[in-house]
């Protein structure tokens, strides 16, 4: 078995990255890729990314992200382009067994990308039994009662596509892109595996294992990521986006077969599931496709409703955690709403302001001007089901103590909340976001991205609310906004503190 090769996302719709680190990478933990088998590499993710947001937001870009968020853009052609909303022309509908179906056709080119989102993540799982999502993700390429382990993967390849899967606070999903004479291929493989699963303790004691080694090498053996893992557990108290999506180690060890066979019996069913179809092909005849493989599957019950909420921050909670690193780093997060609240696009618009490439306030105070940072990050969670954080990070320069530059963070973000921001910088960061959302309607598979996380959030129709409400945005809202939602003390801080190799701080489970 090959050791476990992760790749991280965040949903959606941009990035603004941090750049990278001193330790060499930008370590997330959003959401898992988990490639623990031999394929291709799956297409650049839509520009669909916070950076740092309730977990590490600044790695699940790719080059292609940060080329669409900087390229020039122009006001030419952008009502052509986005006149056809996505409202009039996907097919949607859902099964007897409750299996909501989205069908998008899309004829540039002769390729088809298959998504299949369960809704079920983090989000759903309870203290002790973390991280059974992104387990069972791994399982699911196993083997089933019809085609044996590593079956599908190959099945796939040998067709000429490519397939993965990642798991989320919110959802976990699976998808391949493929020829678009070859989708039959993909839709018998997804039905089959909805609910034909084989569990074994032959299959699931080693697989455990791999995660545990993925967990060491992505969190504990990665100083930032370990710095957020435990920062989100203190910017929550009651509500799972506490919760690391691989799990806490603890748990990792204590998982059972049965754990995994409950888990997914309780929410792998039809009716906790979205298909979705973007690609070559006519909607009526893959319709009826779609009824014969996926129909006779039998309704579940349905899953529990996740029924916590969390609290008004009681005042300022504040995490320093000491690992073997060459420089500090630092996290400033408040808990705000996503995108579908009022105050959503505003927030959206302030993370691009603050830390939207070089010409941003942050980047041009912070890096070039007062050269405090060697780098610079802000994030906000789109698509997140409830409330998550929106977060200010930086890397302080050598010799730069991390208290100065958390001071200098505070100081421009109430700068903005007493003074506001110019209107060329909003006109700017919503150019930005406006042309990365545009330029990525190319890609087959950003647009089923956008389809199926935001059903997850409630509703794939609110697509065509994005850019009008971004476009709304003023000056004005953006002041307001810093003031309301950052202009408060309830906010959490995390800070990493370097150490040597002989004096670094086991790892351990956060309270």
């Amino acid at each position: 078995m090959n050791p476990t090769r992760t790749f991280f996302f965040a949903l959606p719709l941009r990035t603004r990255p941090i750049g990278k680190t001193t330790q060499g990478k930008r370590p997330c933990q959003n959401s898992y890729t988990s490639r623990h088998r031999d394929t291709p590499n799956v297409p650049p993710i839509a520009p669909g990314a916070e950076s740092l947001g309730s977990r590490y937001r600044a790695c699940g870009l790719r080059l292609l992200l940060a080329l669409l968020a900087s390229a020039p853009f122009s006001g030419a052609g952008t009502e052509a382009a986005a006149a056809e909303s996505y409202a009039e022309s996907v097919v949607e509908r859902t099964l007897d067994n409750g299996l909501e179906v989205l069908l998008l056709e899309d004829h540039k080119a002769p390729v088809a990308v298959v998504q299949v989102w369960y809704r079920v993540g983090s989000r759903n799982e309870t203290p002790g039994r973390t991280g059974l999502s992104h387990m069972l993700e791994h399982m699911l390429f196993k083997g089933t009662t019809r085609f044996g382990d590593g079956e599908y993967s190959r099945l796939i390849s040998r067709n000429g596509g490519d397939e993965n899967a990642f798991t989320s606070d919110d959802a976990t999903t699976y998808f391949a892109k493929l020829a678009s004479d070859r989708l039959d291929i993909e839709l018998e493989l997804e039905a089959d595996r909805m609910r034909n699963l084989i569990l074994t303790e032959e299959r699931f004691a080693p697989e455990r294992n791999v995660v545990a080694e993925e967990r060491r090498l992505r969190v504990d053996d990665d100083p930032i990521a370990f710095m957020m893992e435990t920062l989100s557990a203190h910017a929550f108290l009651e509500h799972p986006y506490r919760q690391p999506i691989i799990g806490w180690a603890g748990d990792i060890q204590s998982w059972t077969l049965e754990d995994l066979r409950t888990h997914y019996d309780r929410y792998y069913q039809p009716n906790n599931a979205v298909l979705v179809v973007v690609g070559d092909f006519d909607a009526a005849t893959l319709g009826r496709r779609i009824d014969t493989l996926f129909g006779s599957i039998p309704r579940g019950p349905d899953a529990p409703a996740v029924s916590i909420r969390e609290e008004t921050p009681r005042g300022a909670r504040r995490i320093e955690v000491r690992r073997q690193a060459q420089l500090p780093f630092i996290v400033i997060a408040w808990q705000v709403p996503n995108f579908i609240h009022p105050d959503g696009p505003a927030l959206d618009v302030l993370s691009t302001v603050l830390a939207g490439g070089k010409s941003s306030r942050l980047w041009e105070k912070l890096v070039r001007e007062e050269r405090l940072a060697l780098d610079v990050g802000a994030g906000f969670s789109t698509t997140s089901i409830d409330n998550k954080l929106f977060t200010v990070s930086g890397q302080p320069q050598p010799g730069i103590a991390p208290e100065k530059l958390e001071a200098a963070l505070l100081d421009q973000i109430a700068a903005v909340a007493k003074e506001g921001v110019k209107t060329d910088e909003v006109s700017r960061a919503k150019a930005q976001i406006e042309a990365a959302a545009i330029f990525a309607q190319d890609s087959m598979f950003y647009r089923a991205m956008l389809l199926g996380s935001w059903e997850m959030t409630g509703d794939w129709r609110r697509i065509d609310t994005y850019l009008p409400a971004i476009r709304k945005v003023t000056a004005a809202d953006l002041k307001r906004v810093a003031l309301e939602w950052l202009g408060t003390p309830n906010r959490a801080v995390g800070v990493l503190i370097p150490e040597s190799a002989g004096t670094a701080t086991p790892a351990r489970k956060a309270s």
